[in-house]
């Protein structure tokens, strides 16, 4: 039986963090579904398209290395509802403190009693990309600052693209 993993995300846009995550997810299942939360109550930097093409081009390599399938989704749905239409039996979680953990614990109690054969799998982030959210990156790029350590370089690229635009 192929083990099917979900990654759920906003991805706007891609980190180091994520990366790391992914990087020990692809490890833990045959096929990782990155799926892409779209909600109509926020306005992302980039369009659900241009989250897509960057975890295509970004996590495609780490996926054939690992021998690990990677897709890409959008969804705008529950988490769970979109693990179950992925077809997925572990949804992936990262946590970079014991905030994270609180929530998240919470997260995968709703979850499990929703659906019970998707469990949750918890994954820390390594001590050097913990503090790396999407929102500090996106504020240092809006405000000129280099975010090279913290995305990976095409992400870099689309940011300063994006804000020299504005």
């Amino acid at each position: 039986m192929q083990r099917i993993a979900l990654f759920a995300g906003s991805f706007d846009p891609i980190t180091n963090g994520h990366l790391d995550v992914i990087g020990k997810a692809v490890r833990l299942a045959d096929r990782l579904v990155l799926a892409i939360g779209v909600h109509s109550g926020k306005t992302p930097l980039f369009s659900p398209d241009e989250r897509l093409a960057m975890l295509d081009e970004i996590c495609g390599p780490l996926g054939r290395t690992a021998g690990c399938e990677i897709t890409s989704t959008t969804f705008a749905d529950l988490v769970i509802t979109a693990a179950r239409r992925a077809g997925a039996t572990l949804l992936i979680r990262g946590l970079r403190d014991g905030g994270d953990f609180d929530y998240e614990m919470q997260m995968a109690g709703m979850n499990a009693t929703m659906a019970p054969e998707v469990q949750t799998i918890f994954l820390p982030a390594a001590p050097a990309v913990r503090p790396i959210t999407a929102t500090l990156v996106r504020q240092i790029a809006g405000m000129g600052g280099d975010v090279s350590a913290f995305v990976p370089a095409p992400v870099a690229a689309r940011l300063k693209t994006k804000f020299a635009k504005s």
